[in-house]
């Protein structure tokens, strides 16, 4: 299987999740009483994504590198476009969705790419699923994540 984040595990509390945080605190010198404070409105400062979205941001580059045959593979195999419908629909007319492969019973295969990556890809919207220029992919796609990251946080 391979990973969503290469060979780091994707899990709340090891040490190389708290390397950015740190650094953020070092920064602003956030220490005694506000060491405590939510580090959110600092990131969004330094226009640092939080590590969820930097994963998705990840994944989302490397499909899209699959798709446009930049990409090594070995990683091109494991994702697939759905098929169209001759029969067209509002619905089916998005040829930029992937096809999602069944859920399984083990529930280690989730993290893996095969099936975070059809996820994370359809959930963005079409707008920047349809770009071909990966300069323009990479700057609409952290914008959206920074968006969403940050609603409401001023």
């Amino acid at each position: 299987l391979i990973t969503t984040f290469g060979p780091f595990p994707i899990f709340k509390g090891i040490p190389h999740l708290c390397i950015r945080p740190n650094a953020v605190r070092f920064v602003f010198q956030l220490n005694g009483k506000k060491k405590w404070e939510h580090i959110k409105p600092y990131l969004k400062r330094l226009h640092f994504l939080p590590v969820e979205y930097r994963i998705k941001f990840k994944i989302a580059l490397l499909v899209f590198k699959c798709l446009n045959n930049l990409a090594p593979e070995y990683l091109k195999c494991l994702i697939t476009l759905r098929e169209t419908k001759r029969v067209s629909m509002r619905l089916d007319d998005d040829y930029y969705v992937l096809k999602v492969p069944k859920k399984s019973n083990l529930s280690k295969t989730e993290g893996s790419f095969t099936y975070a990556a059809p996820q994370t890809w359809n959930d963005l919207p079409y707008n920047v699923r349809s770009l071909t220029d990966i300069g323009q992919f990479k700057k609409q796609l952290k914008t959206y994540y920074f968006d969403l990251a940050f609603k409401g946080i001023e």
